[in-house]
């Protein structure tokens, strides 16, 4: 039988908007409709941040979030609903005596608000505290502790980001304190500037320090996107693509959309003789409820 993967579609992110950003989607109608588009083109799940539909920065808002889960759930497409956490966790300190901190860190139980009310089957939990670009993400093991035990208390499988070594060591002590749910499920961030790299040697190693036989993902962040879904399907991973790490398809040719980066993942899935899970095998796979939470249903 051939091995199935489970394929995540990563459909906006929280960067910055750019010249080349085309293609990303903005509004709840844009992002729901994006993450549908993934998940007929075989994505297994779909990662959703929310953009201020006016300027397109990253938004917290509660109601942006609910326009998007209620429009997927509502759809006839099956996928598994995956929100983030990661957006509140920015800070850039002053750099002169009187200058003044530009932070976001704002309380773990604001992180979570969204996941808690909408029950999504899966949320990321970013442990890491790194610099990224020209700030930093701050998240404190108290925070992460606090973040955990709300994201689990709602039903919710949080999926571990790990972007640097320490922060598997870091997910490793959580969860032998009992503070992470098991079994994990890691999903291992390459070539954030930072971070490891996304490579052959940065990926192996990363893989080398997770606990036995966990389930674990990658994904590298611009043209590292495919050459890390082939690493990790051969090291026995699963992938994660979209407009959020990476904007084209291939060299100067922008991906009009999230479904043309999923269609080329799974060509290269099935070239390296595995096959993509459906949601429902991948609900088996990461040991989520056979039924979504809340679905449409």
């Amino acid at each position: 039988m051939k091995r199935k993967i489970v394929l995540t579609c990563a459909v906006t992110g929280s960067g910055a908007l750019g010249p080349n950003s085309t293609h990303v989607p903005v509004t709840p109608q844009q992002i729901a409709d994006e993450a549908i588009s993934a998940a007929s083109a075989g994505a297994s799940a779909v990662h959703i941040h929310v953009r201020n539909p006016e300027t397109g920065a990253p938004s917290m808002d509660l109601e942006l979030y609910r326009a998007v889960v209620d429009r997927i759930r509502a759809s006839p497409v099956d996928m598994i609903l995956n929100l983030t956490t990661g957006v509140g966790a920015s800070h850039e300190p002053a750099v002169e005596e009187n200058g003044v901190a530009v932070t976001s860190v704002v309380p773990p139980g604001r992180r979570t608000r969204h996941v808690v009310e909408l029950k999504p089957e899966v949320c990321t939990l970013d442990v890491a505290t790194m610099n990224f670009a020209n700030h930093a993400i701050v998240n404190t093991p108290t925070q992460l502790r606090l973040m955990s035990e709300m994201i689990q208390s709602a039903g919710v499988k949080p999926e571990l980001e790990v972007f640097d070594l320490g922060h598997v060591d870091l997910a490793k002590r959580l969860l032998a304190a009992g503070h992470l749910p098991a079994p994990p499920f890691f999903q291992l961030c390459l070539g954030v500037a930072g971070g490891a790299p996304a490579t052959p040697e940065g990926m192996l190693m990363m893989k080398s320090l997770l606990p036995p036989d966990t389930l674990w993902s990658a994904f590298g962040i611009g043209r590292f996107q495919m050459p890390m879904v082939a690493q990790s399907v051969i090291l026995g991973g699963h992938c994660r693509v979209g407009l959020e790490d990476n904007l084209y398809l291939e060299y100067g040719v922008l991906a009009k959309g999230n479904a043309p980066l999923v269609e080329r993942a799974v060509t290269i899935i099935e070239a390296l003789g595995c096959s993509v899970a459906t949601p429902s095998e991948a609900r088996e796979l990461l040991t989520l409820p056979a039924t979504p939470i809340c679905s449409a249903a």
